[in-house]
């Protein structure tokens, strides 16, 4: 059994199109999946739970995601308090800080709304899910807005002030970074999940740090319906798909699949302990 811990479920809009996502998933063998309450902004965040309600097999998550942060008011965090008290609602996020595009909020503003959220997450005692994305390759005019502010050394200050004393972890998504990044992530708590961009030739940081991290702190994910694996890469993604991604990380680790599906499985289950 592979689950896949980070996928958009809410973005498949088109009729009978969740259905054939969630129907390929089954036959890949993908048989449980986290899906991701972002919505596109508060006002539907709740989506995710409402599909996780809807399947024994889907849970979610809920929170505001860094380019929505302006949008972190008192009514929707309250609103956020109440989805994180589902019982299949099994982590905050994807929170955290994108310093990447130019319309993103400024870096007060996101770091206002990931802090409210880590503490809402850590009174619920849930893990959260840790988007980060650096001003570094973004364009010029992004680039001028962010100046020399680095996302990801601002995002693990954060979490190192707020989250890490209270003993909770949590996911970092989507896993970009480097061997020092790592390092630094899994000395706070967090697991590293990976997802398609592991695939691609020139993410050499990112197998450095997949082959490094300790076998009890990895997952795999999609993060569909982006980012899809090579075979598949620039097509649209989809939760079955991770079964490449997890067959990529298997032979980096030495491993077979079939080994690496037990462990990330139990590695989910272990962070999600109301998971079955």
């Amino acid at each position: 059994m592979l689950i896949d811990s980070h996928c958009h479920l809410d973005f498949y809009t088109e009729p009978n199109d969740l259905a054939t996502v969630l129907a390929n998933a089954k036959a890949a063998g993908v048989d449980r999946l986290l899906a991701i309450g972002i919505g596109d902004g508060p006002a539907t965040m709740h989506r995710a739970l409402d599909i996780a309600a809807a399947h024994p097999d889907i849970y979610a998550s809920a929170g505001i995601h860094p380019q929505e942060a302006q949008q972190a008011t008192p009514e929707n965090l309250a609103k956020l308090e109440v989805l994180i008290g589902h019982e299949k609602c099994i982590a905050l996020g994807e929170i955290g800080l994108d310093y990447y595009h130019l319309e993103n909020p400024d870096i007060s503003t996101q770091q206002a709304a990931f802090i409210a959220q880590m503490k809402i997450a850590t009174a619920a005692r849930k893990p959260i899910l840790i988007h980060c994305r650096t001003s570094e390759l973004a364009n010029p005019a992004a680039k001028e807005k962010y100046g020399a502010a680095n996302a990801e050394h601002d995002l693990l200050t954060l979490i190192a002030e707020h989250r890490t004393p209270h003993g909770i972890p949590g996911v970092m998504h989507c896993f970009s970074g480097d061997l020092a990044h790592a390092r630094r992530s899994l000395d706070l708590g967090f697991y590293l999940s990976f997802a398609g961009n592991l695939t691609y030739p020139r993410s050499t940081g990112i197998r450095d740090a997949a082959a490094f991290a300790p076998a009890d702190r990895i997952l795999v994910e999609t993060d569909a319906p982006f980012l899809a694996p090579v075979p598949h890469r620039g097509q649209r993604n989809e939760p079955a798909l991770v079964v490449h991604t997890a067959a990529f990380l298997a032979n980096l680790r030495g491993i077979t699949p079939e080994a690496l599906a037990t462990l990330t499985t139990t590695n989910f289950q272990r962070l999600f302990p109301t998971v079955a």
